[in-house]
């Protein structure tokens, strides 16, 4: 007997047994963190961090809204508590985002309602953990999609029925979706992105979404919409009419919403998560289920984040300041993508598609090996499935970014 096991055997009573933690397995670590790294530990002045999913300015900054930072204000001059708030967080947050969302008529009569939850990811575990408790056995999902995702969906033990997400072209498989649509089965459901496709950017038009909410009505799919990026593509009216155009259709629907980005508000991990039924009454229990599900599993999400939100949405000033804020990210991240577009082709890479997609991140047809090559080579850092984070890119480096791709592809 080794002395690690015979110590084993002693500290057991002289009962030789495994002990409880022995039984896990170290899991791999997580590719993203490790990039940061060696970003971090990489001395070159111009290297190029387009990893990280976070909006930079023109200067490599992630800043802190300046509408944020006066509700902040007026929170620490104002707030006379910290009590708990429930399981359903700030349900002033929670209604005045959903305008935005959902339009003119945020409820539909009474048969929307929501909650807030930890980050957008809260707000889609919530979605697929409750959509498993009504009776959903299986999720169809384009792919490549955000890795968390299929995480999420494996670790509540609900099937995931992948579909191709995007053409070779760079534009949205709307042939796949309907057929995955066309093909399910009763107890299924379906996830989209709402608007501002990660890890792709490519979104479905208009029409496109017309079609598929027709589909879903057609089939009586149940879908749950993720919308992690809403005003970063086109505009806040024009990236709800996905959202807006499948509630219409449906008489049941989930839908995950993020602020993390659109407010910049990532720390703080603020989310929603909203739901529509056939009724009132069933409203409810929807709620008395979510309820149940987030206490188990966050109790309450934080405040801070969400109060802030709050705050912005209803004062006409700070709401001004944060649309215009949100105007500067997105015309910034469109020109970047302008600028691609304009490059034509790089090497054997095809940059024109990248003009008419959405959003933060694209997707280059390019190997691990080549992302390597371009890490060490030129000290440009991405992921090894070759997403780019565009908001990486400036008027400064986007030449360099633009010269290594046809060195490393050509």
């Amino acid at each position: 007997m080794s002395a690690q096991n015979a110590l084993r055997f002693v500290c057991s009573g002289g009962i030789a047994r495994r002990t409880m933690l022995e039984n896990l397995t170290s899991q791999p670590p997580d590719a993203l963190l490790a990039l940061i790294k060696m970003h971090a530990a990489d001395p070159r002045q111009d290297k190029i961090d387009l990893g990280v999913g976070v909006y930079r300015t023109g200067q490599g900054d992630t800043p802190v809204f300046a509408a944020i930072k006066q509700a902040e204000q007026r929170l620490v001059d104002q707030q006379d508590s910290k009590s708990y708030l429930g399981p359903e967080g700030d349900m002033g947050f929670v209604e005045a985002l959903m305008p935005y969302i959902f339009g003119d008529d945020p409820t539909r009569g009474g048969r929307i309602q929501g909650m807030q939850t930890p980050g957008g990811t809260g707000a889609v575990r919530l979605a697929v953990a409750l959509a498993q408790k009504a009776g959903v056995e299986r999720l169809h999902m384009g792919t490549p999609s955000w890795p968390n995702h299929a995480q999420i969906l494996g670790d509540i033990a609900l099937e995931l029925a992948p579909f191709n997400h995007a053409t070779e072209d760079g534009r949205a498989d709307i042939d796949a979706v309907l057929a995955a649509i066309d093909g399910a089965h009763e107890t299924d459901a379906i996830l989209l992105h709402g608007c501002c496709h990660n890890p792709t950017g490519v979104d479905y038009t208009d029409e496109e979404w017309d079609r598929i909410a027709e589909a879903l009505a057609s089939k009586g799919l149940f879908p749950i919409v993720d919308t992690a990026y809403q005003g970063l593509g086109h505009g806040l009216e024009e990236d709800a009419h996905g959202v807006r155009r499948v509630l219409d259709a449906v008489p049941e629907a989930f839908v995950a919403y993020s602020c993390d980005k659109n407010f910049g508000v990532y720390r703080d991990r603020v989310g929603a998560f909203y739901a529509k039924a056939k009724n009132a009454d069933e409203l409810e229990t929807v709620f008395s289920n979510a309820n149940a599900l987030a206490r188990a599993a966050w109790s309450m999400p934080p405040d801070h984040g969400g109060a802030a939100v709050r705050v912005i949405l209803r004062d006409a000033d700070l709401t001004k300041l944060w649309l215009d804020e949100l105007d500067t990210m997105r015309e910034r991240m469109r020109t970047v993508r302008e600028r691609l577009a304009e490059a034509g082709v790089a090497g054997s890479v095809d940059l024109v598609p990248l003009g008419r997609q959405n959003g933060l991140f694209s997707v280059l047809p390019v190997t691990p090996e080549q992302v390597k090559q371009l890490r060490e080579d030129h000290g440009i850092y991405m992921a090894g499935s070759g997403r780019i984070n565009v908001a990486g890119l400036t008027m400064t480096n986007i030449d360099k970014f633009i010269a290594a791709i046809a060195d490393v592809t050509g």
